[in-house]
């Protein structure tokens, strides 16, 4: 109605202060959306009647509201509705509209949906902080200035905004799967959330391979969740896992979802790849059955549909497991210099790993400390400490 998130946002708030302010008193209304619908578009008029250069607007809006109040609250709910059929992923697909960059759309809905701090956005874009910032900040401007309208795409431009939608979903699972910053190493009602919004996802577009790549991803990652954290919440690395405790019924149904996906056919995309990779460690029936042959090249094929240092770091890791700690070492060290990871505690983390395999003992554990420092998750960095105080029994 007012074509500006960040007012919509304040406004939105508004009536959940309302609310809160009121329903302990008078009970909460047989409609809920629709009354939080009510009183934050009456907040909206009183907002315009005090910008005289919106005089237009405003008598635009106010025959729209004379005329809605006379629905009923079921005509209301009626009209909000739509072919998606959940509410967030509704507003994932609004937010996500094509006068935006990918980056900006992306970060724009982390950030006001799905409820990452900047923080977190801008350590899964591997940028700074202040930069996502600015992106947001631009994102919400020229959605106002554009009079951009906040509708569900169909056709055309439903398929034009799917891309980003499902980065979106991705990056809101991989919060939830290994946290930036906090006490925990997980937050698995974001995995839920995301993969709610995946499953959804494939029933509106049942021919999309990527899109049931990236259910099968999300599906077959979530099955560890149970075995990725000890008794007291520490981290449990995937090699260390007790694979009794993986979830076979969601191995089950990524392993059809990633079928589903290649039976659609077309060139694998980066999350049919990373999906297959999920695979290999979900049909090994202990660690040291794992294809690492056959995840290494996977990693190489992925670094040439979607490059990225860490894509580059993760085949590293691969590559050491297939070929040796010497040869991983090689690609780890020529990242080093890489400027996007510079604060990015994998790298010296997996540096160190590979240096303690070699027997560097000293050396790993300056690695290991260095990357308990840029760590913002408290149980990865006392996971990376203890490991840091074994080296120091060693040396």
């Amino acid at each position: 109605m007012v074509r500006d998130v960040g007012l919509a946002e304040d406004l939105a708030q508004d009536a959940l202060v309302a609310a809160l302010d009121r329903w302990p008193e008078s009970g909460v209304p047989e409609k809920p959306g629709a009354w939080l619908m009510a009183t934050a578009k009456h907040r909206a008029i009183d907002h315009l009647r005090r910008g005289t250069r919106l005089k237009i607007k405003e008598e635009q809006i106010a025959r729209e509201i004379e005329i809605q109040q006379e629905w009923t609250t079921a005509d209301l709910e009626s009209a909000m509705d739509d072919h998606i059929g959940d509410d967030l992923l509704r507003l994932v697909f609004v937010s996500c509209h094509p006068v935006l960059s990918t980056e900006a759309s992306v970060a724009l809905t982390l950030r006001v949906l799905g409820g990452l701090t900047t923080d977190e956005i801008a350590r899964a874009f591997l940028v700074t902080e202040p930069t996502v910032a600015q992106r947001i900040v631009r994102a919400k401007r020229t959605l106002t200035e554009a009079q951009v309208p906040f509708e569900v795409p169909r056709g055309a431009e439903f398929a034009e905004r799917l891309s980003s939608v499902l980065q979106v979903v991705y990056l809101i699972f991989n919060e939830g799967y290994s946290a930036t910053a906090g006490d925990d190493w997980m937050r698995p009602a974001l995995c839920e959330d995301a993969l709610r919004l995946g499953r959804i996802l494939a029933e509106l577009v049942p021919n999309e391979p990527e899109v049931h790549a990236l259910v099968a991803l999300m599906e077959i990652q979530a099955s560890r969740i149970r075995a990725r954290v000890g008794p007291t919440g520490e981290p449990i690395l995937l090699l260390d896992q007790n694979r009794a405790r993986w979830d076979h019924v969601l191995i089950g149904r990524g392993l059809a979802a990633l079928e589903r996906a290649e039976q659609l056919g077309g060139a694998r995309g980066p999350y049919a790849l990373q999906a297959a990779i999920a695979a290999c460690h979900a049909r090994s029936r202990t660690a040291a059955e794992t294809d690492w042959k056959r995840i290494a090249a996977l990693y190489a094929s992925l670094a040439q549909v979607a490059p990225s240092p860490v894509v580059e770091l993760n085949r590293a890791v691969a590559i050491s497991m297939a070929f040796g700690p010497a040869a991983g070492l090689d690609l780890v060290n020529a990242l080093t210099a890489e400027p996007s990871l510079k604060t990015y505690h994998h790298l010296p983390s997996v540096r160190g790993d590979l240096l303690e395999k070699l027997g560097r003992i000293d050396e790993a554990r300056a690695e290991f400390e260095r990357a308990a420092m840029l760590t913002r998750n408290a149980r990865v960095r006392d996971l990376l400490l203890e490991r840091a105080r074994a080296c120091g029994g060693r040396s």
